[in-house]
């Protein structure tokens, strides 16, 4: 009796009704937007030196997760005192101050860890390196238009799911900014947004303030070490753990979590297919399952229907169009999506085995885990991490098929699952644990100093695992400087690389008339065509080109172009590049010299070679220079040999 009346008076004394935490949850995710752009814009009016060659931004860095962390703990405190004077009326600025910095600390989080770094540089994290080239690419095309086109090809819709760098885009119109650039703010923004709105998410669901922050808070600070790269990934995977104990409410009568979590699939399909389907058929569907058996009815069975046709009504509207293109395609469909296997995918994630703050934390959560089982959303956590795990085993199974789940991305969840649970732990045991074991020893004094130092270890812990995000971006944090931006700038004032030709070429291209999404461009110049909304002849890998694209058959096109050419005059040339079956090139930017063509202009195609690994192998194609001089204009830019059609 005393453990369930302290649970009703302490744990859930602030537990928002319906109607709030719908407004909490608007409210929160509109001011981590606001504080994200504004801090954004603030930290460009400053000069600070590049991160990766001095380490005063290191030190500003820690000063904001500092004051942020304290000023968060020191009104939580507060805070709970004041739950154990119940004739005390807290008074309403305090009120109002704890839920203003509770609600908006995700944001300032993210902006002292991540925003600050990036404060000299426009690029995101890992600048334009590798996978970034492929999301800013298709940023710089849903920036230039509002429809379903894919990232590369001119006339296919969109493979990849197009939520995040659709909203993306209408950012960018707003802040009248180019693609490439707008990858920075939204990014931060889209992140706050989701961190901002898990406090009162979690105040609805554990109905305490000062846990539903920390839990916030511990999942951003995870997220930003692990995952911030990729943030249309990022803000799906923040909201597992909340989805896990929302279905077990779900499966358990509630029609309005069965609505939340058919929201979230729905939305997270429109962000991330492969979260989507990680966590509807490992977490949702084996919840759901597992409420059936243990309480012997059909009825959770019933809401996940529900679930699932709610969640795939809303998906339609991102993958109607596709889907459709495949039931029209007459060539077969071509993905190398999956043919990625990393060191990192071949092995099980154990963070609770990790000599860290956070593996202490997922090492308390998996305790938790073991001792609450009995607990309904406790069990939809352990049914979440091992519907998980066998993802990422099913996985590595899946390479006898010649393919993978891509298991190794799932990593996130996982500790964010266990860092979730480690948290209620922490907030059980204080609220639950002590007055149980001890119920009449403590004075309300004694009382008192037991949660400071409760909040004084989690603050302090806090910052000692908040700090050292930049630490963990750092390589990424180097390349957002090193890196040559859209301007042709480096952020660390160095000398920009080739890339800062690539306006010369824009400029030459347009002043043959060619509007840039009108135009298709052959070129293995993957920055140049993310940084311009141009067509591409073809994608750079398979890995990223739509299935729908024909990506083998075009490089076998443009491999038969360059061996033809050298026995072609240009017009049997021109006529070669008119009789495919696709849009020819109005543009080619090759590697090669004008003055001294030697063995030609060279362009570069990429083949997937998956098992191996690195995946992909690229071979030179050489193109004859003369049969250029005839219907062409060709211009020297840098190491570049643009040859642009003439009309």
């Amino acid at each position: 009796m005393h453990t369930e009346h302290t649970r009703a008076t302490d744990y859930n004394a602030d537990e928002l009704s319906t109607k709030s935490a719908l407004l909490g949850i608007a409210a929160a995710a509109l001011g981590g937007a606001v504080v994200a752009l504004l801090g954004f814009y603030a930290f460009k009016t400053v000069s600070l030196p590049a991160f990766s060659t001095s380490m005063v931004t290191r030190a500003l860095c820690t000063v904001g997760i500092v004051l942020t962390l304290l000023l968060v703990g020191v009104l939580c405190v507060k805070w709970i005192y004041d739950t154990h004077r119940p004739a005390f009326t807290r008074p309403k600025w305090r009120t109002w101050l704890t839920y203003a910095a509770c609600y908006l600390s995700p944001a300032l989080l993210v902006l002292s860890a991540i925003g600050l770094p990036l404060s000299a540089s426009k690029l995101w994290l890992d600048g334009v390196q590798v996978d970034q080239v492929f999301r800013t690419q298709f940023l710089t095309r849903t920036t230039d238009q509002m429809g379903y086109a894919d990232m590369n090809y001119e006339g296919l819709p969109t493979f990849y799911p197009m939520g995040w760098f659709w909203l993306g885009g209408r950012v960018a119109n707003l802040l009248h900014m180019p693609g490439w650039e707008v990858f920075q703010p939204w990014a931060l923004i889209s992140i706050s947004m989701c961190g901002c709105l898990l406090v009162p998410l979690w105040q609805r669901l554990v109905g305490s303030l000062p846990v539903a922050t920390a839990i916030a808070l511990v999942t951003t600070a995870v997220t930003l070490t692990v995952n911030a790269e990729e943030p249309y990934s990022a803000v799906i995977a923040m909201g597992v753990p909340a989805v896990a104990v929302l279905a077990a409410r779900a499966f358990n009568g509630s029609w309005l979590s069965t609505l939340g979590v058919a929201l979230y699939l729905g939305f997270s399909a429109c962000f991330y297919t492969l979260f989507t389907g990680a966590i509807a058929l490992t977490v949702v569907s084996l919840v759901a399952i597992a409420t059936a058996i243990y309480e012997r009815s059909l009825r959770p069975l019933m809401h996940l229907v529900v679930i699932g046709v709610g969640s795939l009504a809303i998906a339609a509207v991102a993958w109607t169009p596709y889907l459709l293109a495949t039931f029209r395609a007459e060539a077969p469909l071509e993905s190398a999506a999956q043919h990625y296997l990393p060191e990192e995918g071949t092995q099980i994630p154990v963070p609770f085995l990790s000599f860290s703050i956070i593996g202490a934390l997922c090492l308390i959560g998996l305790i938790y885990m073991a001792m609450r089982l009995e607990d309904a959303a406790v069990r939809a956590l352990v049914i979440a991490t091992l519907g998980t795990y066998l993802w990422v085993v099913m996985s590595m199974v899946v390479t006898l098929a010649g393919s993978t789940l891509l298991g190794f991305r799932l990593e996130s969840i996982i500790v964010l699952l266990f860092a979730t649970a480690g948290v209620l732990c922490l907030a059980e045991i204080r609220l639950l644990g002590i007055p149980t074991l001890y119920p009449a020893r403590f004075s309300e004094t004694t009382n008192k100093r037991i949660t400071a130092v409760f909040a004084i270890f989690l603050v302090f812990g806090g910052i000692y695992y908040a700090q050292h995000i930049p630490e963990a971006n750092e390589d990424a944090l180097d390349h957002a400087y090193t890196d040559t931006d859209g301007n042709g700038e480096r952020a660390d004032r160095f000398a920009s690389d080739s890339s800062q030709d690539y306006l010369k070429i824009r400029e030459f291209i347009d002043s043959h008339g060619y509007a840039p999404n009108a135009t298709t461009v052959m070129t293995d110049e993957k920055l140049f065509m993310a940084y311009h909304p141009y067509w591409g002849f073809n994608a750079f890998t398979s890995h990223y080109a739509n299935p729908l694209g024909e990506f083998s058959a075009r490089n076998a096109q443009i491999e038969a172009w360059g061996k033809d050419s050298w026995e072609q005059t240009p017009a049997e040339f021109q006529k070669a590049i008119d009789s495919a079956k696709w849009n020819g090139p109005d543009v080619v930017i090759f590697r090669g010299s004008l003055e001294e063509p030697g063995d030609g202009f060279k362009i570069h195609l990429a083949e997937d070679i998956y098992p191996n690994q690195p995946n992909v192998r690229y071979r030179a194609v050489f193109f004859n220079p003369d049969v250029f001089e005839e219907g062409w204009d060709t211009k020297q830019v840098g190491p570049f040999v643009v040859a642009v059609r003439s009309h």
